[in-house]
């Protein structure tokens, strides 16, 4: 048997089970379809539902437009502070169990538990070195009427989601307010090839940016093209060039409407330095982050971050230059790999005292080494972060 079909018998078998179904969701009341069950739609619609080869309307907010926010649910999103989001296979799972059909299945000695008593692939990974990263977006409008695909930026990335239910999300210290109606946002995943079918995620809540001290709008989002290391399709070095720098969308991928990105089956469109989405808050997605962007090409310059006093006063690390950098010399002895973590080291995460807004999997040291500094960083000199990057 192929490993989709024993993956499809997997799944199924969980789902009548009763416990849990596979798949996950950004589960909060401030979404739209925060209470639909899988009666409410002649076809299973739940938000963990995945999305593929729908028409517009049945994938744009996962059909739910008709199933809104109560009036004053809203998901806050504290500028330059994490906003911690619950993701899981079922709303039993979550802190709002009270209002799901089956209660509360959450596991008491792991309250981070994405899909209790289930193996990870219920949610798509083979375990944490198999995590392709979700993200969160935003429209700075106040009517989900009038929100278009084109509209979202991406403005926060967890490269190790969905591995933990409570999943931090950092936000841009220069993120400006909403309207006055606050802002509209969505939640963004596509999972591992490695682990399921070919398949999207979208979440769809109400959000407002709170303690905002920037009136710098959002530059205009393009779509992200791929540039980094692709040790799958044997491309070893990343191709900075190539990459899209600044604003991007999120992917609207394998629908049969209104796709921006046509990845192949085995080769979907992710949230990780594959498309230069580095993990954590995107910095880089105001107006005047860069004096001039340009055509991404496999040759092009690399654009370079301009020199921005943050809201509270300090200056990015980052200088501004009317010619953009050259591309850094490939050196082909070497080739650019995911860390991998020997087996049994890594194990799901769990609550602990020490969890602060800055903690989680981001400085924690497990088998010796940083898990963090797996992952590129923008506010690193380009100097340490290559060694860093390289350490590996």
């Amino acid at each position: 048997m192929h490993s989709s079909g024993i993956l499809f018998g997997l799944l199924s078998a969980l789902a009548g089970a009763g416990r849990v179904s596979g798949h996950s969701a950004f589960f909060h009341p401030s979404m739209w379809g925060f209470n639909v069950t899988e009666k409410d739609f002649d076809y299973d619609n739940r938000p963990v539902a995945p999305l593929r080869d729908f028409t517009f309307q049945k994938w744009w907010f996962h059909n739910h437009l008709g199933h809104p926010p109560n009036e004053g649910d809203v998901f806050e999103l504290p500028a330059g502070k994490a906003a911690t989001a619950e993701i899981a296979c079922n709303k039993g799972a979550t802190s709002y169990f009270a209002s799901s059909e089956g209660g509360d299945i959450r596991v008491p000695g792991n309250p981070n538990e994405v899909c209790p008593n289930s193996p990870s692939v219920a949610y798509h990974t083979n375990g944490i070195d198999d995590l392709e990263g979700c993200a969160l977006a935003i429209a700075y409008k106040d009517d989900v009427n009038q929100v278009t695909p084109e509209d979202f930026t991406i403005f926060s990335v967890n490269q190790t989601c969905v591995w933990t239910r409570f999943t931090d999300f950092f936000i841009p210290e220069r993120m400006p307010a909403c309207p006055p109606g606050g802002c509209i946002c969505a939640f963004f995943w596509i999972h591992s090839p490695k682990a399921g079918g070919e398949e999207n995620y979208m979440n769809g809540f109400k959000c407002n940016v709170t303690g905002a001290t920037s009136s710098i709008p959002l530059a205009k989002p393009q779509v992200a093209r791929r540039c980094g290391a692709d040790v799958e399709n044997q491309k070893f070095q990343d191709v900075p060039g190539n990459c899209t720098y600044g604003a991007k969308q999120p992917f609207y991928w394998k629908q049969l409407e209104r796709n921006n990105v046509f990845e192949g089956d085995h080769s979907p469109p992710v949230y990780n330095d594959l498309y230069n989405f580095l993990d954590g808050a995107q910095d880089d997605i105001f107006a005047d982050s860069y004096e001039s962007l340009p055509e991404p090409a496999p040759n092009a310059p690399v654009p370079v971050l301009r020199q921005v006093s943050s809201p509270t006063g300090s200056t990015s690390t980052s200088t501004s230059t009317s010619t953009p950098a050259p591309l850094p010399t490939i050196q082909t002895s070497k080739t650019c790999r995911p860390r991998k973590f020997p087996g049994g080291i890594v194990q799901r995460r769990g609550l602990s005292d020490s969890d602060d807004d800055a903690g989680f999997l981001s400085r924690t040291w497990i088998g010796g080494a940083l898990l963090g500094m797996s992952r590129r960083s923008r506010t690193l000199d380009p100097n340490e972060s290559h060694r860093l990057w390289n350490m590996w």
